[in-house]
């Protein structure tokens, strides 16, 4: 069941394409299957493989060395040819801004739009993660690439180069709030969608880390899991693990969307951003109230109910301080309307493929599309016991472990979180597509053969 255009605001936003490629999936069906399987997609390389992949063997030595990563099949393959770049011109651009000009292509292609042919202008909004390509091949290579090295390796030009090679005249953004970089690219796309200044946007992240596929070094009270595993709300939360990847939407007007027979895998009913300011005991640190705004905003830009939502994909890093603070805010927005407790599913896809950075919120919100287009709650993993720490029976959450389907009263919606370390919160209500008549035609059919 989903709303009727009686119930809609007029401000919604549909989700009519979406393409990435995760650990352990190089497309949304296979991250789809991996999800709903409970698949862990974070490996444990012998030191042979580390070695050859470049890891300092000194590092190995060290005891608190954790061998555990979440990498990306094909990182370092770009069809330069198609999308009309030198050889050069590819060797010496950032990765990150090759899959992000692929999959923004892919997007598009999923939505069902020809960049030539697109209803209006199409902005392009994105975030990236720190360009270690830069740092570990193009400096020490000397390689001399000006401009061309410029351009493919500095975060400003992310965006604007798939505007340019896919001839897209909407506005063209780059967005760096670390880790909140992707969701808080959906809200602002859906912002310039709202205000007309384009009728289809792509939105989301990467975040590639080079070298690729190594370890890390576990440092007590810091943000990294000391056994390679993120246990999100779990009482053996200690930490996250770094993953790679990227992931994008397109968006339209919703009514745009049903009157061109757009193909919709989700209904964005609202959304909204914000920043902590002081209000914390660290920069790098979460806050309770500025979380709580955030997901208190996007609720009422959407007009709904949380009774009425049924799962949150969580921030949900694993940490012993981060987890607290998130399922506090979480319950504080919902408190605001309701008492009732346990009814809403809580999980994290950082348990599946790790922290993504700059493309996680991304991720999050394609794993929610996913799940409200299946009518299935996929498992969070690594959640034995729930955090103690987290008094979860007063609240209006439960950790989802298992895969079940998601049956619901009325219309069902998810909420998406992403918060970046410097307290920019991002948070998306999501509601599942409205029902299609089928008996509609268009001026042209697909003949299968």
């Amino acid at each position: 069941m989903s709303s009727t255009p009686e119930e809609w605001s007029g401000f919604e936003l549909a989700i009519v394409g979406m393409a990435g490629r995760f650990p352990g999936a190089r497309d949304v069906a296979v991250f789809w299957r991996n999800l709903r399987a409970g698949v862990g997609s974070v490996t444990f390389p012998t030191d042979e493989e580390l070695l050859a992949r470049g890891e300092d063997p000194a590092k190995l030595r060290d005891p608190a060395y954790v061998r555990a990563t979440a990498m990306l099949d094909d990182y370092d393959r770009f069809d330069a040819a198609f999308f009309g770049v030198t050889p050069r011109e590819a060797e010496l651009m950032d990765p990150q801004q090759r899959l992000f000009l692929e999959y923004a292509w892919t997007a598009l292609e999923d939505a069902g739009y020809d960049p030539a042919r697109c209803p209006g202008p199409v902005g392009v909004y994105g975030g990236a993660s720190t360009n270690t390509y830069l740092l570990h091949n193009v400096i020490p290579a000397a390689a001399g690439g000006g401009l061309p090295a410029l351009f493919g390796n500095q975060s400003d030009y992310l965006t604007t180069r798939v505007s340019y090679k896919l001839d897209l005249t909407g506005p063209s953004f780059d967005v760096q709030t670390s880790c909140s970089s992707s969701l808080v690219a959906v809200h602002l796309a859906g912002q310039a969608l709202l205000a007309g200044e384009c009728d289809l946007a792509l939105a989301g992240g990467v975040a590639v880390c080079v070298p690729h596929g190594l370890g890390y070094v576990y440092q007590e009270e810091g943000i990294y899991s000391p056994d390679g595993h993120c246990r999100a709300f779990s009482k053996d939360a200690r930490g996250t693990v770094g993953g790679n990847g990227v992931a994008v939407v397109a968006l339209r007007r919703l009514q745009d969307a049903l009157e061109d027979g757009d193909c919709i895998r989700a209904v964005i009913k609202g959304s909204a951003i914000n920043n902590d300011g002081s209000d914390k005991v660290g920069y790098a640190a979460p806050s309770v109230n500025g979380q709580t705004r955030a997901i208190s905003d996007a609720l009422s830009m959407a007009e709904v109910h949380p009774e009425s939502v049924g799962y949150v994909e969580a921030h949900g890093t694993g940490t012993s301080l981060g987890d607290p603070i998130e399922v506090a805010a979480l319950t504080a927005a919902f408190r605001a309307q309701t008492e009732r407790r346990g009814f809403c599913a809580l999980g994290s896809v950082k348990t599946n493929v790790g922290h993504l950075d700059a493309a996680a919120g991304a991720t999050g919100l394609i794993k929610a599309t996913l799940a409200l287009q299946h009518r299935e709650l996929p498992p969070s993993l690594n959640c034995a016991e729930p955090d103690p720490e987290i008094d979860f029976p007063s609240t209006p959450f439960r950790v989802h472990t298992e895969l079940v389907p998601w049956s619901a009263d009325g219309p069902r919606r998810a909420g998406v979180s992403s918060f970046g370390i410097g307290g920019t919160n991002a948070h998306v209500v999501v509601e599942e597509a409205p029902q299609r008549s089928s008996s509609g035609s268009r001026p042209a059919q697909l003949l299968v053969l």
